[in-house]
């Protein structure tokens, strides 16, 4: 359930006509009075005597108390209750209840003394909007400060009361919603999201792995948006609001938000904090991340991503909180980069997964930026590396990306739980699930292969490795032999050795540094460690298939249409990849 206190008004018959009436959309349907502050007010939408002038009157008289010259200018105090979605729907005297303990508990209407004349209004199955006077039957203001943070807090208690859907509580650094005209006008327009949420995701892609306001202010231009700046006397920008070209107010003129209207960290000033620690190359970089794909491209950005997000864990998991969460709003421009460069068949899935994390990224910790230097370069060479292809190279290591990530973002979910942030805990874990589906789509074809390559090991070979896991890693090595991953962890393992590394020492360095708890298959995070430590390419279709060409004489068959694929498994699910 979300109370939602509006700006204070000066017209209470106006909000009235509104109120009771068809709607922007005609979406109010029966509107009327399901409760008052002395029980008895008149009712316009069911009583064919009373009209909303005289609700209006009823609701003003206490300003009468006052010279005009004392009365103020903004007396009208609008807050609207909606539940969840899924919530059932509720009586008319379960809303009257709701309403009476809102309006008590910010102060309108206390329960100990005098208070203000309101109503509350319903002409929809799932919120009410209450109106009031700001002034008491004494004549004397309200006490509703913070009026917003007293009505969250009497809907947790209602929610828990009623059975309804508990909403996680706020700590004032989320964007602001779309307010319900802006929702109207964006369905009237045939919009899937309002200007403001178009908005929010261009600017946040905009500052992935930006350098500098020119840097900044022409990503901007090339997406197509209108910019407006805001300088001081002495010419020096202090901000920057932002419109789409066909988003228009009733006069024609472009509806304009400013970047801090968009969401708390997207402010000019705050947005320089981003770029203010990016000065000079971070020493964690791994130079072999360029070596087999080649400085620049898709494949390269990804693996560089990769390695950053493989730092990143430990650092949120053990570091510093301000270190910790410069790391997790980094992460959240990662998610962007790499949403806008991916593959078709993964860019939905991702751009939620970024889309659901942006609550995660702001907390009231401070970040302290610069650490997190690698985690933006990631970002940025993911946005100058351009599209990725959903094959080859391209998309192995895109697989190779999300499932780093993936350990990223639950990394976050746990420290924003460790600190009592509801809301971000909940965001990441969003966004890990939407991570999980990507994923899947990402990983399919690459461990199909390895998985195929792994089946076709000798018989020694096999035996060797079985031991060698169960040598090097005992506690685990029971599960990784039952997964169906386990024939594409042994392909990797073989690959590495050929490659001249200890295959046990590589091994036991994969497993260790990074918990494996959230994996549902431990195998198949273990292939893309390897992968990613060891150098080894990321796709092995081309090598596999040319291998059997050379013994057969013929082609293989795509592994997606073999009958013994890791594509299916016990549960005839999906297995490629820890995550289902």
């Amino acid at each position: 359930m979300i109370p939602q206190i509006h700006k204070q008004g000066s017209h209470t018959l106006g909000l009235l006509y509104y109120l009771y009436g068809k709607g922007t959309h005609e979406e109010h349907v029966d509107p009327h009075l399901v409760a008052s502050f002395d029980g008895m007010s008149p009712d316009p939408g069911r009583d064919a005597t009373a009209t909303k002038k005289d609700l209006g009157q009823l609701l003003d008289q206490p300003l009468h108390l006052l010279a005009a010259d004392q009365r103020p200018d903004k007396h009208v105090w609008h807050c609207s209750v909606r539940a969840a979605p899924d919530d059932p729907i509720l009586t008319d005297d379960q809303w009257a209840d709701i309403a009476r303990r809102i309006v008590a508990a910010t102060g309108i209407d206390p329960r100990d003394g005098a208070g203000c004349r309101w109503a509350a209004v319903r002409h929809a199955d799932d919120h009410i909007h209450i109106v009031a006077t700001l002034v008491r039957e004494d004549g004397r203001r309200p006490d509703h400060h913070r009026s917003g943070k007293r009505a969250q807090a009497e809907a947790r208690l209602i929610e828990k009361e009623l059975g309804l859907r508990q909403v996680a509580p706020g700590d004032g650094t989320a964007a602001q919603r779309p307010t319900s005209a802006e929702r109207h006008k964006a369905e009237r327009q045939g919009r899937e999201r309002t200007a403001r949420e178009e908005l929010r995701e261009t600017v946040r892609r905009a500052v992935s792995g930006a350098r500098s306001d020119e840097e900044f202010f022409d990503r901007l231009a090339a997406a197509g948006l209108l910019i407006r700046k805001r300088a001081a006397p002495s010419g020096d920008l202090l901000g920057y609001k932002v419109a789409l070209p066909d988003d228009l107010n009733k006069d024609g003129e472009p509806v304009f938000f400013p970047g801090a209207r968009l969401a708390p960290d997207l402010s000019l000033p705050r947005i320089r904090e981003r770029w203010s620690g990016d000065a000079g190359t971070d020493p964690t970089l791994r130079q072999e991340d360029t070596v087999r794909t080649g400085p620049g491209t898709p494949a390269s950005a990804r693996r560089r991503t990769a390695s950053a997000a493989w730092q990143a864990v430990l650092i949120v998991e053990r570091g510093d909180d301000a270190v910790a969460a410069a790391h997790i709003a980094a992460a959240g421009e990662v998610l962007d980069a790499l949403a806008k460069t991916s593959a078709a068949h993964t860019r939905r899935e991702l751009r939620d997964a970024a889309t659901a994390f942006e609550r995660a990224s702001r907390s009231h910790v401070r970040a302290v930026r610069g650490h997190d230097r690698a985690l933006r370069q990631a970002a940025r060479d993911l946005v100058h590396g351009g599209p990725a292809l959903g094959r080859g190279e391209d998309g192995a290591t895109t697989a190779m990306a999300i499932d780093m990530l993936f350990f990223l973002i639950i990394a976050a979910a746990h420290w924003h739980a460790r600190k009592g942030h509801a809301q971000q805990a909940e965001a990441a874990a969003q966004a890990a699930e939407h991570l999980r589906t990507a994923y899947q789509a990402a990983a399919a074809q690459p461990l199909g292969v390895l998985y195929q390559r792994g089946r076709r090991l000798s018989r020694p070979i096999l035996q060797r490795q079985t031991v060698l896991l169960s040598e090097t890693l005992p506690q685990l090595a029971e599960q990784i032999l039952a997964e169906p991953g386990w024939y594409a962890l042994a392909a990797t393992i073989a690959d590495a050795e050929a490659a001249g590394h200890d295959p046990a020492a590589i091994l036991s360095d994969a497993a260790g540094r990074r918990e494996l708890d959230t994996a549902d298959s431990v195998s198949d995070v273990l292939v893309w460690r390897l992968r990613r430590t060891a150098d080894l390419p990321a796709d092995t279709s081309i090598r596999s298939e040319n291998s059997t060409t050379r013994r057969r004489g013929s082609s293989t068959p795509r592994t997606a249409n073999r009958p013994n694929s890791p594509s299916r498994h016990r549960s005839g699910e999906e297995t490629s990849g820890k995550i289902r």
